[in-house]
């Protein structure tokens, strides 16, 4: 029996418009998951659903078995085995960092609240920010006061909608990086919803595609990129290189050697962008196709210059276009 089963959710707004069209997934106890796909794929819909806060038209979830009520069949909306936690932190301003962690536990015993608070805040690294406020804090750290606050009720699964979309790159990072090793001790099950596939990549290992409220791809992270059978699935990993003369066949710039002086096509580089690893290479190859985007290690190649390309045969991607 799957941990958390999502079977045949349905969900219209005005009758009309399906954010989502007969989902179903299921995932395992302490497995972690992105969900990816275009705006207006219904990502957010999808986590709104399993926490039980939106009705749906068709369809269930279940956690162990356990069929999770809508707000139109339960009281009071949500469950707290099932926390969510938004864009928006929804810190409250005037409550202290300890104070916001604590608040989902005024109604637990003093002394089980207690313990709890001190062990998130170590856990989270807050310990000198306990008498702080939220304004006080940088954009990670009340993320990672609003994702405490969330596992204080010690949930079984904890959802996650863009919570990183409002982070500079560093403080991302970070974060990620310190959120894997948390929710890996904590063996808990994590659902993120993404628009970026580095987050998803940092802080997952599987993922489910969506398109249009269906579920396109879904799977090991590995597994998909390796074997992404459409461009729509592709793209999220980055650029894609059309091979000029050829009907379906894509290079990604990681898998293109470039040379001065011999290779299997030649280009003009239109465009040379510096990464702290390497050069960024815009390269006209053919009419066409679209220009290329290769990846140079030597910082040897100015713009107008020409350029070779060659590639193994094993490194080309086969894909459908959607």
């Amino acid at each position: 029996m799957s941990y958390l089963k999502i079977e045949g959710l349905t969900k219209t707004y005005n009758g009309e418009l399906k954010a989502l069209d007969a989902l179903s997934l299921n995932i395992s106890k302490s497995e972690r998951w992105s969900i990816i796909g275009a705006s207006g794929s219904g990502k957010s819909t999808l986590l709104k659903l399993i926490a039980g806060m939106e009705v749906q038209n068709e369809g269930f979830v279940y956690l162990e078995g356990e069929k999770i009520l809508n707000p139109k069949q339960k009281l009071v909306a949500g469950y707290d085995e099932l926390q969510l936690v938004k864009q928006d932190n929804g810190l409250f301003p005037l409550s202290t960092v300890a104070e916001n962690i604590s608040r989902p536990l005024l109604q637990y015993d003093k002394e089980y609240a207690s313990e709890r608070l001190e062990t998130l805040l170590q856990v989270f690294g807050l310990e000198d920010k306990r008498n702080s406020f939220p304004r006080e804090l940088s954009g990670g750290q009340q993320q990672k006061v609003a994702i405490a606050r969330a596992l204080s009720l010690e949930p079984e699964v904890l959802l996650l909608d863009e919570p990183f979309s409002s982070l500079d790159s560093l403080q991302k990072r970070g974060l990620l990086d310190e959120l894997n090793l948390i929710f890996k001790t904590l063996g808990i099950t994590v659902i993120m919803v993404t628009h970026d596939i580095q987050d998803a990549l940092l802080l997952t290992e599987n993922l489910c595609v969506l398109s249009e409220g269906k579920l396109f791809r879904q799977g090991k992270v590995n597994e998909i990129y390796e074997n992404p059978q459409t461009t729509y699935v592709a793209g999220f990993f980055g650029p894609l290189n059309s091979i000029p003369g050829q009907t379906n066949q894509y290079l990604r710039p990681s898998s293109i050697k470039n040379s001065t002086t011999k290779g299997k096509i030649k280009g003009k580089v239109l465009l040379k962008r510096y990464f702290p690893d390497y050069d960024l290479l815009t390269v006209e190859v053919s009419e066409e196709t679209p220009p290329w985007q290769i990846t140079r290690y030597e910082r040897d190649v100015s713009e107008g210059a020409t350029i070779y390309m060659s590639w193994e045969e094993n490194k080309v991607l086969i894909l459908d276009e959607k």
